[in-house]
């Protein structure tokens, strides 16, 4: 999956997308707090905190939003995987400060690619057609909020 979000403009395939993998989030869930870390910020709590909230918002919303079964783990494993470019944004803040321009174009850009990863996962493994720009949204939500993490 990790390749899936690294092109976001590629269709994802259907099976491994239900495929529920815990290790690569957490991987780069530590990896996200480990570059916080070392530019300063001890921020591990508030990235378990709000990641397990997001996932269980997402689920509920994606369980209404769906006429098929959504897994938990499923979300987990999508939102897990698609915070990569988050990862690299803030291990990009150790070398750079983020709260120029250059960091507003940067946090911005990688906002949109992680959301639009996650809601074209979603939207490929629950069979939602013409349904992206309603995931999107709550995605970049999310992602906006690691991104304020990450920023400040």
């Amino acid at each position: 999956q990790t390749l899936t979000v690294l092109n976001p403009f590629r269709t994802p395939d259907v099976a491994a997308v239900q495929d529920t993998d815990y290790a690569g989030p957490l991987v780069f869930c530590v990896a996200f707090g480990g570059f916080l870390l070392l530019s300063g910020k001890v921020h591990f709590s508030y990235i378990y905190g709000i990641g397990v909230f997001g996932c269980l918002s997402v689920w509920a919303l994606l369980s209404l939003m769906s006429t098929t079964e959504v897994s938990l783990g499923t979300v987990v494993t999508v939102l897990g995987y698609c915070i990569l470019p988050m990862v690299g944004l803030s291990g990009i803040n150790v070398v750079l400060s983020l709260q120029g321009y250059i960091g507003i174009v940067l946090t911005f850009l990688a906002v949109v690619w992680c959301s639009l990863s996650a809601s074209k996962l979603f939207v490929t493994a629950l069979s939602m057609d013409h349904q992206q720009p309603l995931v999107v949204y709550p995605c970049a939500l999310l992602y906006g909020v690691f991104a304020l993490i990450t920023i400040f």
